[in-house]
This record gives structure tokens, C-alpha cells and sequence, in this order.
């Protein structure tokens, strides 16, 4: 066998490959189950649980209901395989303990389980002997956690009954990780990302293109935003885009403070900004010169500077894997006394 903790001079490419090369492996044969289906241990899970319900732990209630008989609660089917506390000895061989020991290879020598769904595909009744059959069926490429650096691994366990029907499944999936040193501060926090709709995508496609624009309704010339698929002046639902000039006044502005969302840097400004738009032509051909408002974060941290009325200039930048509208103060700002 392939020792498989030997990474020197292998690179991150020729690392993650290796990593690859253990998806869709099985972790060896079925393993059985210590014991059948039997009503002693529904009875204690159920008691643990404060599960009362009586098709789980009253024959006669049973015998009366759609099953006919007692039957073990769905949730139940880890635990009928599960291993006791004297588990037998590790297989090195086995593909996921050469998984598991390539990921130790680099450091990856925690690990945290991080989900787990179950797929019932029939209930389990007294007499029932499981046996469970494991696949690896994923590891991610490596990811930064607020526990340290690592990859997750996904698995799938198929139950089988003792025909070798399958009567359930699960997903189980835990991550590996370097654990970050105790003084290292975490890694920040992604940005939340938009929630984008088929009326609002085209707008979130012209900012990843360097355009900040608006809507503009074709009939009537009415600009608007946010986005909306018809418009509120004439209710056509014809529209075109309409730039913008890259400028702007403050209508008003916020600090925020409280509370304080992950992905945004704190004190944070909000800003409130009249965006000067191009001129549009109304139903009779007229040019029309509208400002539409648009809410926007300021480039400078010194938010509590801006005024009423000043003159910010208007960009789109990259923060978090989203493209979004900035204000940015110019030189030639109000000197109202007038604050925000």
C-alpha cells in the first residue's frame, strides 16, 4: 500500500489531487450491527428523549395503528450500528484512516462534525439486524474556518436490512482542521452577499462591469431604483437602463454602530445619495432630468464629517466577491452647518 502521509515536495495542486483520489471509495465492508432492532433500546432512546409517542413503546396502541405493530423511531438509525466503547482496532488500510492520516500529514489533526442529515426509506421494526456500508463522497478544496485551516469531508452511510435492502441513509460531514494558534485573530468575516431576482440580476451584472446605472421606464422616462419590474408613474413595463454620471449629493447618512454585522467594518456609514442620472426622454420626446436616491457605504471612514448636501463622487468597487456602489467626498464639499 501507498504510504499516503508522506507529502514532502508535494505541491498544494499534487496535495489536493491526492486528496481527490478518495472520493467515492468505500471505507471497506459493511459493518454490522452489534444488535437486532429490539424494544429495550427504543424504549430507553425514547425515555432519554421524552418521546411519548405509543407506536414505539405500546404493543396494543401499535397493533391499532397504520403499522400494525411497534416500530423504532426514524432517528434512531445511527444508533442501532454505532460502536461501544471498546471499538475494535483500526484498519490503516482502510481508505478513510489513509484519508484521515494524509490530512494529519499537514497538520490537519482536529476535527469538529459540522452537519449530518438522515434519508428514511422505511421504518424499522423489533427483529430488524442493520449493517451500514460507508462512501466518501466528498473533500473540499482548502478552506479558512474561524477554527483554523482545514477541509471538510462528507460521507455517506447506507443502512442495509438483513436482504441487503437499503432502509435508510445519511450525510455526515465534518471538517479537519490546524488549529489557529490561541493569539491569532480570526480570519474576517465574508461579506453578506445580495440576494439577487429576475428583476434585480441585470443590475448587479452592469456594477460587476464597472457601470453604475439605473431604470428608466421607456413611456414616461420616470427613472427609478431599486429595480422593479414595472413602473410606479405609468405602470409600463418597458424599460431601459440609464447611466449615471458618477456624481451625487448626500440626502443623509447614518452611523452604525450597533449592531454590528459580521463583514462590515464598524463605525459604519450608511449613506442616503441623490445620484445625478442622465437626462431621458419622456412619451413626447422631451428630455427629463430626474435624481433618483440610492443607498450606498462611504469610502471614508470619517463619516461623521459628511454633511447635508455635499458632493460625493460615485464608484463601484469589489468587496467581499460583490461589486457595489461607493461615495466618496469631494474637495468642493458644502460648508452648511447642516449635519448629518
Amino acid at each position: 500500500m501507498t504510504d499516503t502521509t508522506d507529502v514532502t515536495g508535494m505541491d498544494d495542486a499534487a496535495y489536493e489531487a491526492a486528496l481527490q483520489a478518495f472520493v467515492g471509495l468505500e471505507t471497506g465492508p459493511p459493518h454490522p450491527a452489534p444488535d437486532e432492532v429490539n424494544q429495550a433500546m427504543i424504549r430507553h432512546w425514547c425515555e432519554a428523549l421524552g418521546d411519548t409517542n405509543p407506536v414505539y413503546v405500546d404493543p396494543d396502541a401499535a397493533a391499532s395503528s397504520v403499522h400494525g405493530g411497534i416500530v423504532a423511531p426514524p432517528a434512531m438509525l445511527q444508533a442501532w450500528v454505532m460502536l461501544g466503547i471498546n471499538p475494535p482496532a483500526r484498519d490503516p488500510d482502510n481508505p478513510y484512516e489513509r484519508l484521515t492520516a494524509l490530512l494529519a500529514a499537514r497538520g490537519y489533526t482536529s476535527v469538529v462534525a459540522t452537519n449530518c442529515d438522515q434519508t428514511y426509506d422505511r421504518y424499522l421494526r423489533p427483529g430488524d439486524r442493520l449493517s451500514m456500508r460507508t462512501t466518501i463522497t466528498g473533500v473540499s478544496p482548502r478552506k479558512d474556518t474561524a477554527l483554523g485551516t482545514g477541509h471538510f469531508v462528507t460521507t455517506r452511510q447506507d443502512y442495509l436490512d438483513a436482504d441487503g435492502e437499503q432502509v435508510g441513509s445519511m450525510e455526515f460531514r465534518i471538517i479537519r482542521f490546524r488549529p489557529r494558534p490561541a493569539d491569532a485573530p480570526p480570519p474576517p468575516a465574508p461579506r453578506p452577499q445580495p440576494a439577487t431576482t429576475p428583476d434585480n440580476h441585470w443590475w448587479f451584472e452592469a456594477l460587476a462591469a464597472g457601470r453604475l446605472v439605473v431604470q428608466g421606464c421607456s413611456e414616461c422616462g420616470a427613472v427609478r431604483h431599486p429595480p422593479g419590474p414595472m413602473c410606479p408613474r405609468c405602470h409600463s413595463l418597458a424599460w431601459e437602463e440609464v447611466p449615471t454620471l458618477g456624481t451625487g449629493t448626500v440626502h443623509s447618512a447614518v452611523v452604525v454602530h450597533y449592531p454590528q454585522v459580521p463583514g462590515f467594518d464598524y463605525p459604519l456609514g450608511v449613506l442616503l445619495v441623490d445620484v445625478d442620472v442622465a437626462p431621458t426622454a419622456d412619451g413626447s420626446g422631451r428630455a427629463v432630468v430626474r435624481p433618483v436616491r440610492m443607498v450606498m457605504n462611504s469610502t471614508d471612514p470619517d463619516t461623521t464629517a459628511l454633511r447635508i448636501g455635499d458632493p460625493v463622487r460615485l464608484e463601484v468597487r469589489e468587496v467581499g466577491g460583490v461589486h457595489l456602489p461607493f461615495a466618496t467626498p469631494t474637495d468642493d464639499a458644502s460648508d452648511s452647518e447642516e449635519r448629518t
